[in-house]
């Protein structure tokens, strides 16, 4: 797996956390479930948001320094997702 496509699949992985959780607090909040699983929820979706603005930043800083190969490579990668 290449540079790329290996930091995508580590910001999806947060990212479908966080969605799980929101999703879980909507259905809490709904059925008037306790306060207590609406916070754990809400602190892994921040958890989990943090998670990818340092992820996201490592790619930023790896495409600025040029570690994630060519542009022609960049552009094939994107066209195979």
């Amino acid at each position: 797996m290449s540079d790329l496509n290996q930091q995508i699949h580590d910001i999806r992985k947060p990212l479908n956390i966080i969605s799980m959780q929101a999703e879980l607090i909507k259905m809490l909040a709904e059925s008037g479930q306790n306060t207590e699983k609406l916070e754990a929820s809400a602190n892994k979706i921040i958890q989990n948001s943090k998670h990818c603005s340092e992820l996201l930043q490592n790619l930023f800083e790896s495409i600025s320094a040029g570690q994630l190969g060519d542009k022609a490579t960049l552009n094939e990668q994107q066209k195979s997702e």
